[in-house]
């Protein structure tokens, strides 16, 4: 079931897999983006109708206060405590992300960095195969968290034009100000431009399938996005003292995500890929989705190494999303890992936590982008700005360097606006 590389007598580097989109996609991407912008809510409404079933002609796109309010009554109370429970958890971590306002004073130049939320945000949560509320939380928190005034919620409506009770009471607890019923290409593209439904926002997260990462690619630059998502990823290095049984059902958790998900076992010990094979079996036997994990473990691979510095390179040299460490000696392993995107350490923190909000947001950079990519944090909701005031002492003692600068450039008008000041100043 585990495709098996041995690494232990060669120094071959693991690469991530490649987000990569089928220019048919693209064309698909561009034509909707392209009528969005053009027809606005006509175009979404028939697109929708195309695509996912529901006329919302008459219903409208947007959840009504009705709709949420049924959905409160509908959300059985065990499940709207666990929401509440993530959503408390998603706060307290996300509030200790934010960037902090500061100012200064030296010799007579004061500066410092305002903070100030975006005005409005896009949070897209897919559907299809599963019901999300814990990405409706993850997206909605940290702008919520933020103090972003308007925090829209796209998501795909079920065929009869509704949305899911979990994903609405999800979405007005986590402090979402609307929810629209669209979803795939033409949901980014109302986010981009805006139509008479769906206001326009200034920065757009969370995963999506091809076409919605394809879009949020194309719109990028136009808005802000949070990174485009490739399949979910899972790295997990075992020691010889791990339990097979727990690390079988760790893969056939990532596996269940979806067929494309991608797991990899890295070892040291040869036997303990077999007796992993031993317990996946059992596993995979009694999996709820057990279509969809074997697909997903057909791709999935062992990795054998020689020692723990060579586990360290291939978890570096893949960056996954997520990384379990399972081994005795976890905390100084971990130390030594530059590029992941979470990290789970010891045998009782397997990824499903994560995915829930103990003390991690699951909006994570995939395809090896975890070299240079955070995941979603509080912080992709502000905006940083410098703020420089100069008295005229401190403006007349700085224009001689500044001007030297800007004309060893050839920017003499630069110069000239520095240099004014001083001789006026001068002058007095």
């Amino acid at each position: 079931m585990l495709e098996l590389l041995d690494l232990r007598d060669r120094r071959e580097r693991l690469e991530p897999r490649r987000l990569e989109i089928d220019p048919d996609v693209s064309a698909t991407v561009r034509d909707a983006i392209e009528r969005v912008r053009r027809e606005g809510d006509a175009a979404l409404l028939e697109l929708t109708l195309r695509f996912d079933g529901p006329d919302l002609r008459e219903r409208g796109l947007v959840a009504t206060p009705d709709e949420f309010a049924a959905a409160f009554d509908t959300v059985p109370v065990e499940l709207r405590s666990a929401i509440d429970a993530l959503v408390e958890r998603l706060i307290d971590l996300h509030t200790r992300q934010l960037p902090v306002e500061w100012r200064d004073e030296r010799d007579g130049v004061r500066f410092g960095e305002r903070v100030t939320p975006l005005r409005a945000v896009g949070c897209y949560v897919p559907g299809g195969r599963a019901v999300y509320p814990s990405s409706v939380a993850m997206t909605v928190v940290p702008a919520f968290v933020a103090g972003v005034g308007q925090i829209v919620v796209c998501t795909p409506p079920r065929s009869d034009g509704s949305i899911h009770p979990l994903v609405l009471y999800a979405a007005k607890r986590a402090g979402a100000t609307t929810v629209v019923k669209a979803g795939g290409a033409q949901a980014i593209a109302a986010l981009t431009f805006g139509t008479d439904s769906v206001p326009s926002v200034d920065k757009i997260v969370g995963p999506g399938n091809a076409f919605v990462t394809e879009a949020k690619r194309q719109v990028s630059g136009v808005v802000g996005i949070d990174g485009l998502a490739g399949a979910t990823e899972l790295a997990i290095v075992a020691g010889p003292t791990a339990d097979v049984r727990w690390l079988a059902a760790d893969l056939v958790a990532q596996a269940e995500h979806d067929p494309d998900a991608i797991a990899t076992l890295v070892v040291l010990d040869p036997d303990l890929v077999e007796a992993v094979e031993k317990a996946l079996e059992a596993e995979v036997a009694k999996a709820a989705r057990r279509d969809v994990v074997e697909v997903a473990l057909a791709n999935a691979r062992a990795v054998i190494v020689k020692d723990l510095e060579q586990a360290v390179d291939a978890v570096n040299d893949l960056a996954p999303e997520h990384l379990h460490v399972a081994i005795d000696d976890a905390a100084s392993f971990v130390s030594a890992v530059r590029a992941a995107g979470a990290i789970f350490v010891g045998p009782f923190t397997p990824v499903p936590f994560g995915d829930y909000g103990v003390a991690s947001n699951h909006v994570l950079p995939t395809s090896g982008t975890a070299r240079f990519a955070n995941g979603l944090r509080s912080s992709d909701f502000v905006r940083v700005t410098s703020v420089v005031e100069m008295t005229d002492e401190a403006a007349a003692r700085l224009a001689p360097e500044v001007s030297a600068l800007a004309r060893s450039e050839g920017l003499i008008g630069h110069a000239r606006a520095v240099e004014i000041r001083a001789e006026d100043e001068g002058g007095k």
